[in-house]
């Protein structure tokens, strides 16, 4: 998929203690683009498009026993489900401000901040960035949140960004040809 990467101890580090994988969504697991679909009613019809391969790194994810979720400004039916199918347990929408949803998942799992990486891609994003243990920008995301991050990724949001995380942090965890085995559909 791509070249390998010269990791650092101390990057390989933070990513081995990983135990939740929380992203943004539009910018990270979607390309940004929002369409909108007018409606006989006046209404809009949303839609989003998600990558298969980040989804297999959900499911990779999930299956290692990494717990993941969401932190997004907007609300989106194609988001529920789609975290729905990818079996994320931490939803939380129309979040202008992320951090207050962020502590809230740290008192609820009791989970340290060294263990938890964020995925981002735009200035919403940064207060979070600044306090996990893995900050991770994908590959198109703007200067600011690439110079907070500690891993950016190769891919761009909506092109596998996700997956490349998920693989980066397995990796670093020593467990990624053995989930490899334990790929399924």
């Amino acid at each position: 998929m791509t070249p390998p990467l010269k990791i650092s101890p101390e990057l390989q580090k933070r990513a081995s203690q990983i135990q939740i994988l929380l992203m943004d969504v539009d910018g990270t697991m979607t390309d940004g683009g929002v369409t909108l679909v007018s409606q006989p009613d006046g209404s809009a019809l949303e839609i989003k498009t998600f990558d298969a391969h980040d989804g297999q790194g959900l499911t990779l994810a999930h299956t290692a026993g990494i717990r993941t979720g969401c932190i997004t400004g907007r609300e989106s039916g194609a988001l529920l489900r789609r975290a729905q199918e990818m079996s994320m347990e931490f939803i939380y929408m129309k979040r202008a401000v992320k951090i207050p949803a962020y502590e809230e998942i740290l008192r609820k799992t009791g989970v340290p901040e060294s263990a938890v990486a964020y995925v981002g891609d735009d200035l919403p994003d940064l207060p979070l960035m600044r306090r996990v243990g893995l900050a991770v920008a994908v590959g198109d995301a703007v200067p600011e949140v690439k110079k907070a991050a500690h891993f950016t990724t190769q891919a761009v949001a909506g092109r596998g960004a996700i997956r490349e995380t998920v693989e980066f942090i397995l990796k670093a965890k020593g467990i990624w040809e053995e989930m490899i085995d334990k790929a399924r559909a």
